[in-house]
């Protein structure tokens, strides 16, 4: 009998361990762990309000493994949207009460909802009508009467740009759990994303900017300091009395935190806030020694309010300055140079319109 090779043999004698060992690993998971970890049912909510055709539709789309919600009229599926959460949203446009095209438009408007697909089913054959749901913001539309083919292209069409979508939200999702985390290695700051956040959207609204700037504004409040990740803590908690060498790698954070997020393309518009929230008006700031106008607005925006928030907290090194003492001492630095001497003022003048409002 010929004689296997050592190494072979040695294969052969550790597969069945392996293979034990695979069962038991899967064996440490619960139910509900492995039921978590196995690859998600899309969702598709269909709205109509003929029972023929919400039958018909049920039938075709779960016989290729989709689950399926319904609702007849537009509040009902206003309600399942938000508490069921579909991955594509079929709608009928003529329905009693409000149209598909309404719908469509308050799903689209809404931050919560706006990214999920709807595609618009409609007997209507008039290319007016086609217009009104591209202004709508309908992803795709279906003619009636519904050919199967059809509809099962553009439903998986849109269900894996759905998933590309959740995917981006994931990521993005993560990007604000690192930053947290790095905010959480200085237990002086407090809740400062946070703050910075809510103050830089306040200010944005203020100066009338568009919703793509707000929403800017508010991921730059938690994700300008995101390149501290990279950061020595001996660093990092020093505060300001860094030798000439740590402020050289104290400076390098902007641009690392601009690096990490430049992969996704979502994060275009706050991209300049990450990298520029550190340059002065006069052009003494980091990383590019930026001046004036040349300092993109947004980046402006987010400096003010993170100047304002580092003021009025308190730090080893300094005592938290009151709010009349930190717009003293901003509109003095705005005069001497460091910060936007417009947008200083209307820092101040949103904060006394909101306590009036109070």
């Amino acid at each position: 009998m010929k004689k296997r090779p050592a190494s072979e043999s040695k294969l052969h004698d550790t597969t069945p361990n392996l293979a034990r060992s695979s069962h038991h690993r899967m064996a440490l998971f619960s139910e509900k762990e492995q039921a978590r970890l196995k690859p998600k049912t899309p969702k598709i909510l269909v709205v109509d309000d003929k029972p023929d055709t919400l039958t018909l539709l049920r039938e075709l789309l779960s016989s290729r493994g989709y689950e399926i919600i319904t609702a007849i009229e537009a509040n009902e599926a206003e309600e399942r949207v938000h508490s069921e959460k579909p991955d594509l949203v079929l709608l009928d446009v003529v329905m009693p009460g409000k149209s598909g095209f309404e719908l469509c438009r308050e799903l689209k408007e809404d931050p919560f909802t706006r990214l999920i697909p709807v595609v618009l089913i409609t007997g209507l054959s008039d290319r007016d009508d086609r217009v009104r749901g591209i202004e709508a913001g309908a992803d795709d539309f279906l003619s009636k009467p519904l050919y199967p083919e059809e509809l099962f292209a553009r439903v998986k069409s849109l269900l894996k740009l759905k998933e590309f979508t959740d995917e981006l939200e994931n990521a993005e999702s993560v990007l604000v759990a690192l930053a947290l985390g790095i905010e959480a290695r200085d237990p002086y700051t407090g809740n400062h994303c946070e703050r910075m956040s809510q103050y830089a959207a306040d200010l944005g609204q203020h100066l009338g900017l568009d919703g793509d700037a707000i929403v800017a504004l508010k991921r730059g409040g938690y994700l300008h300091d995101l390149g501290k990740v990279s950061i020595p803590d001996e660093i990092l908690k020093k505060g300001s009395r860094l030798t000439p060498e740590e402020w050289t790698i104290m400076k390098q954070h902007p641009a690392i935190g601009e690096s990490i997020c430049r992969p996704l393309r979502s994060f275009r518009t706050v991209l300049p806030i990450i990298r520029h929230h550190h340059e002065h008006w006069d052009g003494t700031g980091y990383p590019d020694g930026l001046t004036h106008y040349n300092i993109p607005l947004l980046a402006r925006v987010l400096q003010v309010v993170d100047v304002y928030d580092a003021l009025r907290t308190a730090r080893p090194y300094k005592p938290a300055l009151t709010h009349e003492e930190a717009q003293r001492t901003m509109t003095e630095e705005a005069r001497k140079g460091y910060w936007d001497p417009e947008l200083v003022p209307e820092f101040f003048s949103m904060l006394r319109k909101k306590e009036q409002a109070a």
